[in-house]
């Protein structure tokens, strides 16, 4: 259950906005491991390069901020993910926001949690 480095930048809600954003990040072979966008354009993502994949989005003039996230593997069942939040909200670590996915019929999921404080909410949950 690692920290990992977020990157967060505001799209225009417009018809291929996701799409170019996608597509400079796979030219430059940068890999999306998860993603959120709302629907004020807030889009977060989760890179296997944040280093590349924010100075790629840089250059063409995007504004990037990074933050560190806590990326959760669990199980894909019923309660899988309640035992390690509730590490974390005992640890005091306030959760500001969440977002994952996974494959239907899997036996794991992958949750991004944005939290106030996310090396102390690894060491709660045990990373």
């Amino acid at each position: 259950m690692p920290t990992r480095t977020e990157l967060s930048l505001r799209l225009p809600n417009s018809p291929g906005a996701l799409a170019a954003v996608c597509r400079l990040l796979s030219d430059e072979r940068v890999n999306i491991n998860a993603l959120s966008l709302d629907g004020g354009g807030q889009l977060r993502l989760i890179v296997d390069n944040h280093v590349l994949g924010a100075g790629v989005l840089r250059a063409r003039h995007h504004q990037v901020t990074e933050r560190d996230v806590l990326v959760l593997s669990v199980a894909n069942a019923p309660g899988g993910l309640a035992p390690v939040v509730k590490l974390v909200a005992d640890a005091g670590v306030n959760v500001d926001y969440a977002y994952g996915g996974a494959s239907e019929g899997g036996p794991g999921a992958v949750v991004v949690l944005g939290v106030d404080n996310a090396q102390r909410a690894a060491a709660a949950a045990g990373a």
